[in-house]
């Protein structure tokens, strides 16, 4: 089966996590993959595969005779998809030798178009493919699910020299709780590498800061007739709270590692308001400024409205992988060198946002993330390039390879 093949089969199985749910995985169908992928790690020549109880998949292929004692590396991947435009069956559009112009997505009334994604440009020539704009295409990350198994059956068949590999596909990622219950005895590595990024030749080891927070802003509602000095309408003050946050540190007027204050949700009335914001920030002094603002507002608004008119909730998410990347930056410099020996430009731009690694790497398995030549994820304009997935798995084989060498 060509890696082409392959991905084309697993964005078709309906695998969309599901935030609401407090299940292990957050949707069964979420199954339905890692079956599968059990069955053809075993076809491959993975013998020990299996799936646990909670739909975690996992597979070793023991090392060559007399490098046993070389450095125990792992791959990891999602199975889960992002529930946005994941409603409806999924419908992969294939380019050949594609033009470099806009697409026009089936009928969706949708356009791939060069001014949103000035970098379709670059892939004049490729194979393109995308969704029919209807959904999302799921290359995040059955992109890398199938370039891992790709790159791990052509390792197989070739009798590269190597060490141990261990090899884990995990649900939930989506949600953010994929490395809840991540078994790292039954994973079994030093180190590893998620392979969930954007273009290939991604090498990425800085990520952000991570946090939710939370407002609940109590009002005091009375006839608006009498209500002079004495009313506290929890919406207005929930205005006058989000005022107070600085104008240009929202997602869209920030990049690279610049942080960010982001309102995800909101809702109230006189009685009652709450604010939903999630707070992000690269640099660890920058992320505890953010908190320390918040915290801020939250005792000028009692001290204006009285104490209890707001209560703040801060839930810390995740931290940045560099942290415990650093000390090891070997797990860096290695997948940088398998990038150029496969003749792809290393980019180390930092995340602006998570991966499973960062969760990964301060319960002590250092987890780097790989880019998979995927780009747009999360909705109906995503796409890949065939080129792009075969250069990510490639890189993969070169990893191992330099493992095996050193």
């Amino acid at each position: 089966m060509t890696l082409t093949e392959r991905f084309l089969e697993y964005v078709k199985i309906p695998t969309s996590s599901d935030a609401d749910s407090t299940t292990v995985p957050t949707a069964k169908k979420e199954f339905d993959l890692a079956r599968r992928l059990v069955e053809d790690m075993k076809e491959i020549g993975i013998a020990d595969a299996y799936i646990d109880e909670m739909c975690y998949v996992y597979g070793h292929i023991p090392a060559t005779p007399g490098y046993e004692n070389k450095t125990k590396i792992g791959f990891i991947a999602h199975v889960d998809t992002s529930p946005d435009f994941a409603d409806s069956p999924i419908k992969p559009c294939i380019i050949e030798n594609y033009n470099g112009e806009d697409v026009i997505l089936s009928d969706s009334g949708r356009v791939l178009t060069t001014k949103n994604f000035p970098h379709l440009t670059g892939l004049k020539g490729r194979t393109l493919i995308t969704t029919d704009g209807h959904t999302l295409l799921g290359a995040d990350d059955k992109a890398g699910v199938a370039e891992i198994l790709y790159a791990m059956e052509q390792i197989i068949k070739s009798g590269v020299p190597h060490g141990p590999i261990s090899i884990g596909f995990t649900p939930d990622e989506e949600c953010g709780v994929s490395a809840d219950n991540f078994n790292l005895e039954a994973f079994d590595a030093e180190l590893a590498y998620t392979v969930d990024g954007g273009e290939e030749g991604e090498v990425v080891y800085e990520n952000f800061n991570a946090c939710s927070a939370a407002f609940e802003v109590n009002g005091f509602n009375i006839h608006p007739g009498s209500a002079k000095d004495t009313m506290i309408n929890a919406s207005l003050v929930a205005m006058e709270i989000n005022s107070m946050l600085p104008t240009g540190e929202t997602p869209r007027d920030t990049e690279g590692y610049e942080g960010f204050f982001h309102l995800c949700d909101m809702e109230g009335n006189v009685e009652k308001a709450n604010l939903y914001y999630i707070v992000r920030d690269h640099r660890a002094a920058n992320y505890a400024a953010r908190q320390d603002t918040l915290r801020h507002i939250e005792k000028l608004i009692n001290a204006k409205y009285g104490e209890g008119t707001a209560k703040l909730t801060i839930n810390e998410s995740y931290r940045n992988m560099e942290e415990r990347i650093r000390p090891v930056f070997h797990v860096v410099e290695i997948a940088e060198e398998a990038t150029r020996m496969a003749g792809v430009t290393v980019s180390n731009t930092p995340i602006r946002g998570g991966t499973d690694g960062a969760r990964l790497s301060f319960m002590g398995l250092p987890t780097p993330n790989l880019g998979t030549g995927g780009c747009a994820f999360h909705g109906p304009y995503e796409h890949i390039t065939v080129e792009g997935m075969e250069k990510a798995a490639e890189i993969i084989v070169n990893i191992v390879k330099l493992y095996g060498e050193n």
